[in-house]
């Protein structure tokens, strides 16, 4: 399972980030487009839009698809405390929480700061979005 960002001029594949555990169901951008989230089942992984080592090689005319495997391409930041597919999730408008719905009945919010989540409700059904 795979993220890919694509370059609109172009149509190039710039970078592709791998996903570990399961199809990615929601993708998310932070307000300040710094991060984006990947919802899967069950966890949800913070990556960085543009990590450093990747402005810096294409500052210097390097090809960015080559570097696929490289460390850089991690997740800054993985939540876990769902216990079935996140289906929804979405930032707080300055970016400090981010908050989840799951098909396992519960919305989280999530404090980036520390990868736990802040609160949990449970709904008593599956949670198709939340906003």
């Amino acid at each position: 399972h795979k993220i890919r960002f694509w370059e609109a001029p172009s149509g190039r594949c710039s970078r592709i980030i791998k996903f570990p555990d399961s199809p990615v169901h929601r993708l998310e951008i932070s307000p300040d487009k710094q991060f984006i989230a990947a919802a899967g089942n069950p966890v949800i992984r913070v990556y960085e839009v543009v990590p450093d080592h990747h402005q810096h090689h294409a500052q210097h005319g390097g090809d960015a698809s080559s570097h696929h495997h490289n460390p850089h391409h991690q997740a800054v930041l993985t939540l876990e405390g769902h216990a079935g597919n996140v289906t929804s999730i979405g930032f707080q408008k300055d970016g400090r929480y981010l908050y989840s719905g799951s098909e396992d009945g519960t919305i989280k919010v999530w404090d980036l700061r520390n990868p736990n989540f802040t609160r949990s409700l449970n709904v008593g059904a599956a949670v198709n979005s939340v906003a």
